[in-house]
């Protein structure tokens, strides 16, 4: 990789190829081992320091100093939340295909819980996990959407299209920032009868970054939601269980108050258990889920 050196000589420019004075410039200290020998001609030597940049290509990322173009991609975010509704939001691994049974899981789970809350499914509208989920939903004839980002993890990389699911129902997102501002607000419940709920599945780094960032801000009261937000970590086959040793750890040392963790997220190890969670914060009588059950529609198809 390349360096650029930009020599600062008071109103005098040095001129590449010179071979007659040689000026010797000091790289912010006074050793010779760190200077860098310039020719120039018929000028005085000057001693003046240099700055070193390192040079890369970074073009794509010159409009992330404009706010106005995370501010409208918010924007976009938010229209479409408003366009198909707020409910379930789902984060998990975008690695774990078909052939996992954790992908199995996911995809059931989320026919279930789309049943049971007559809601919209969200997730980042990727591969691995997030398909199984958005597979689910459409399995119960309910609306689906999500928030793209530009290049995902796994198998569908560096892709801004989703392989199915119909334009309008998803949004790819250039600014993680922006995408994150999207999937928390697809949670947020401000009447009683937004039924809402996050659900953390497997996952690695981005799936970990969305779970505490979530976590945090159901903690300090500033996820925007007038109504508590069900949280629920699917600890299948004890995946996330030395997180959880990590958090006691933390309480041991304290970084978190005892007690403090436990109550932001109910620990689920099958989906019968989050199912029987949602009943319960909901009030949903096993009669409502059978209504929701028998109104399903047909309106959107697997993919073949």
């Amino acid at each position: 990789m390349g360096f650029m050196v930009a020599a600062s000589l008071g109103s005098h420019v040095v001129p590449r190829g010179t071979l007659e004075t040689r000026i010797k410039c000091q790289l912010f200290c006074n050793t010779e081992k760190n200077s860098i020998d310039f020719k120039f001609s018929k000028h005085k030597a000057i001693q003046r320091g240099i700055f070193i940049s390192k040079q890369e290509p970074t073009p794509e990322f010159d409009e992330r100093k404009s706010p106005n173009e995370v501010r409208e991609e918010i924007k976009q975010c938010y229209e479409l939340i408003n366009r198909l509704g707020r409910g379930v939001l789902y984060l998990g691994s975008a690695r774990m295909g078909p052939d996992h049974s954790h992908y199995v899981q996911a995809q059931e789970l989320a026919k279930e819980i789309a049943n049971l809350l007559d809601c919209t499914t969200w997730s980042g509208a990727g591969p691995g996990l997030m398909d199984a989920v958005t597979q689910g939903a459409l399995l119960a004839g309910k609306p689906v959407g999500g928030f793209k980002i530009g290049k995902e993890a796994g198998e569908w990389k560096s892709s801004n299209y989703h392989p199915y699911l119909p334009t309008e129902s998803y949004f790819t997102c250039r600014f993680f920032s922006a995408r994150k501002h999207g999937l928390v607000d697809t949670v947020v419940r401000n009447n009683s009868f937004d039924k809402t709920a996050v659900v953390a599945l497997p996952g690695g780094i981005g799936t970990l970054d969305e779970v505490f960032e979530i976590l945090a801000l159901i903690q300090l009261e500033r996820i925007g939601s007038k109504l508590p937000v069900p949280f629920m970590l699917m600890n299948y086959d004890s995946f996330y269980s030395k997180l959880l040793e990590f958090l006691n750890v933390c309480e041991e040392w304290g970084t978190v108050s005892e007690g403090e963790v436990a109550p932001l997220w109910k620990v689920c190890n099958s989906n019968s258990e989050a199912l029987a969670y949602l009943e319960d914060f909901y009030c949903i009588s096993s009669s409502d889920t059978s209504k929701n059950t028998a109104k399903l529609y047909n309106t959107h198809e697997l993919p073949s």
